[in-house]
């Protein structure tokens, strides 16, 4: 398992455990998004929200993206990002870290990955976005980014006690 840390020491919220972490950020049902902070072309900070799959297995979290985006070109040049994947409503929770990207372009490699982001996100494969997307992707017009996190730093509310 990753290495957790605590976002917020000496507060009475506690760190989500290894198997919290790896439900929350891999639960289908809460359609979260990621948000990564990257370094843009004027070397100034951008934050873009997306949706994600992470493969539990590897705990390698993947997005796909027209490969013609800032983003994508960016991360060409400085594949070092920061994200954040939380909970906004009460109780809060989220992990947030840092890692690298790599992107893939190969399309035979890319095809499952962009199917479970499908499932995980639409959760259909007969979806009309999905009419768009594969073939996109089939075509080497999408590309999967695949963040390799270095930590995640996890929080929750603490619960009031009675």
């Amino acid at each position: 398992m990753m290495k957790i840390i605590n976002a917020y020491p000496g507060s009475p919220n506690e760190p989500m455990t290894g198997e919290e972490t790896k439900n929350f950020i891999s639960n289908t049902d809460n359609n979260l998004l990621i948000r990564i902070g990257l370094i843009d072309e004027k070397g100034e900070p951008n934050v873009i929200p997306l949706a994600y799959y992470i493969d539990e297995i590897s705990n390698k979290i993947y997005i796909n993206t027209l490969k013609t985006t800032k983003k994508v070109n960016n991360l060409r040049k400085n594949n070092i990002i920061a994200f954040c994947i939380d909970e906004p409503k009460f109780p809060f929770k989220g992990v947030r870290g840092k890692g690298r990207v790599r992107i893939h372009e190969d399309v035979k490699h890319n095809i499952p990955i962009v199917k479970k982001f499908i499932m995980k996100s639409i959760g259909s494969l007969d979806h009309p976005i999905v009419k768009w997307l594969l073939p996109q992707t089939e075509k080497g017009d999408e590309v999967v980014l695949e963040i390799t996190p270095n930590y995640y730093s996890t929080w929750r509310s603490a619960v009031p006690v009675k």
